[in-house]
């Protein structure tokens, strides 16, 4: 018999000291879209009152905290029990991806480690993380994006604070399609979206105020949209006013 399909089990791990328990809700949220959160752990000193926001969400999402006393001004032993439990959790073979939730770029190694394993990492931050553990994870989600969409839950027609321009999106969905085969300069938007995530690992549409792709795309008005009937949405880069649309070249073969 065929073997039951199920979810992907996820590995998370939170840095209390490096994200705020505001973002829980959403955080979650955001996880059970990528698979079943089958370990949930957090790292921190809950004994200090910074930590005290975190002690009140633990039993609501069933996180189980990780107890590591600052015994010494300036060494972060949380960080190192959350690197230890990683490996551990990595070697166990039970885990099909992590989440790791933290803005520190100290983690950018355990990350790459992960991925080395062929174990995909997802990284859970706010805009201010440095770009080498953005990029050492294969999706990263900006934090600040995750509390605009809590807060948006009861009216999914509301729109999102934008974290930057909608223009700003521009230059690497240009990228994107220069990089894309094609005669006609037609792309699937599909696929465009699978290549940003690839090209960037922390490109999101609610970082630019949409929840869709399609959406921050006719936004911009740089692209040409179309559908043709029974087929998949389709774009390619608008051309200048009086020019001709761009297409590909074929190469002449040597010879």
């Amino acid at each position: 018999m065929p073997a039951e399909h199920r979810s992907p089990r996820l590995a998370v791990l939170i840095d209390a000291d490096n994200a705020s328990a505001k973002i829980v809700d959403g955080l979650f949220e955001e996880i059970a879209k990528i698979g079943e959160a089958s370990v949930r752990r957090i790292y921190g000193d809950f004994s200090n009152p910074r930590s005290k926001a975190w002690a009140d969400m633990l039993s609501k999402h069933a996180i189980i905290p990780q107890q590591q006393f600052a015994y010494t001004t300036g060494k972060n032993a949380s960080d190192i029990t959350l690197v230890i439990d990683a490996m551990d959790l990595l070697h166990s073979g039970r885990f099909d991806g992590f989440c790791l939730v933290s803005s520190d770029s100290d983690f950018t190694r355990l990350a790459a480690r992960i991925r080395e394993q062929g174990i995909d990492v997802f990284g859970f931050g706010e805009q201010k993380t440095p770009e080498s553990f953005r990029q050492a994870c294969r999706r990263f989600v900006y934090t600040e994006n995750l509390l605009a969409g809590a807060a948006n839950n009861q009216d999914p027609a509301s729109k999102l604070k934008p974290l930057q321009p909608p223009e700003a999106a521009i230059p690497i969905i240009n990228k994107v399609i220069a990089q894309m085969e094609s005669e006609d300069g037609w792309v699937a938007l599909g696929e465009v979206g699978k290549h940003l995530a690839n090209l960037a690992s922390d490109f999101d549409p609610r970082t630019f105020g949409f929840r869709k792709l399609s959406d921050l795309v006719r936004k911009t008005n740089a692209f040409e949209m179309e559908q043709p009937k029974g087929g998949y949405v389709r774009i390619r880069m608008r051309s200048p006013a009086g020019s001709p649309p761009k297409t590909r070249t074929a190469k002449k073969s040597a010879g």
